[in-house]
Parts: structure tokens; C-alpha cells; sequence
């Protein structure tokens, strides 16, 4: 049994006009939003066992933020460049290379590739998964490699305003 943890990066920065979008920082509501969503994938004990994130600033903020609320070290992020503004295809190659001594992953990344990809594995019908959203799926298989279109199962889709009326 495989899981998958997909994490959109949190709300950025669009204030400067200067800055490249790879460069974009987290804004203050991503910053507050990311502790309390990786707090809320700890209540319910769903901590990964590794984590892959795009190196794009937001991205790996975002679960430098995650990491910390789940008592890890952030030198454990590995970082993947394919993950940023990758497709469905671009993604679904670097699950397919995730070591199979790890049955639970996560990986951040960003829009629209990460709300295409959950709807591509799973029964899901996400129409977007907002800033710090998370999607977990499942896969009733041991090999990451065999991960491939609607094999997997949506175990959860949570983002920050869930609980919220605001």
C-alpha cells in the first residue's frame, strides 16, 4: 500500500513586480496557513515519511513550514526541479522514481499540475485545490512505479478554509 500527500504551496507574494515567479515568497496569510494545516495532518497522525517538494521559493517554504510542525528536519526535504510548472506526465514520472522504501510521501508543488494530477490517479473530481490545499491518495499497490491514471483512491482533500466560514 502506497500513499501520496500532494500540498499546494501556500498563498505567495505578488507585491513585487520585480521578482521572477520562481522567486515569489510566501505572503503572511501562507505563512499562517501552512503550520496550521500540517498541525491538522498531525492531529489526525498522517505525518509522511518523506518529503519532495519543487525547489520554487513558495514550494519549499511551504514545507519547511510542514516539516517543522511535524518535528522534522528541513535538510530532509529532498528537492525535485521537475516539479515546478510540470504537467500531469512530468509528475507522474517523478512518483513513478520514488523509492519504494517509503509507503507514505509527500510532495509539494504547485497549480495546475497538482489539482490535474489528483484528478488523473484518484476517483477524485477536485475542480482546484486552493493554496495550502493537501489531497491524500491511496494506492492498493508496493510499487511506485505501477502508480498510473485512476488507480488510486482520494483518502482526503483538506485546505484552510475548510473549516472556516470566512
Amino acid at each position: 500500500m502506497k500513499q501520496l500527500l500532494l500540498v499546494r504551496h501556500g498563498k505567495s507574494e505578488w507585491g513585487n513586480a520585480h521578482l521572477k515567479d520562481f522567486d515569489r515568497p510566501l505572503n503572511p496569510r501562507g505563512h499562517r496557513n501552512a503550520p496550521e494545516m500540517a498541525a491538522r495532518l498531525l492531529q489526525k497522525d498522517l505525518v509522511p515519511q518523506l518529503v519532495v517538494s519543487s525547489p520554487a521559493l513558495r514550494a519549499i517554504t511551504t514545507a519547511q513550514h510542514f516539516v517543522q510542525a511535524w518535528k522534522k528536519s528541513a535538510g530532509q526535504i529532498e528537492q525535485k526541479p521537475s516539479i515546478y510548472e510540470a504537467n500531469v506526465t512530468a509528475l507522474l514520472k517523478v512518483i513513478n522514481s520514488f523509492n519504494n522504501d517509503f509507503n507514505y510521501i509527500a510532495m509539494f508543488g504547485h497549480n495546475p499540475g497538482f489539482t490535474d494530477l489528483a484528478n488523473y490517479l484518484s476517483d477524485a473530481d477536485i475542480y482546484n485545490i486552493p493554496t495550502c490545499g493537501t489531497v491524500l491518495i491511496e494506492f492498493d499497490i508496493d510499487d511506485w512505479a505501477l502508480v498510473s491514471h485512476h488507480i488510486g483512491r482520494l483518502i482526503q482533500f483538506d485546505y484552510p478554509k475548510s473549516l472556516r466560514d470566512d
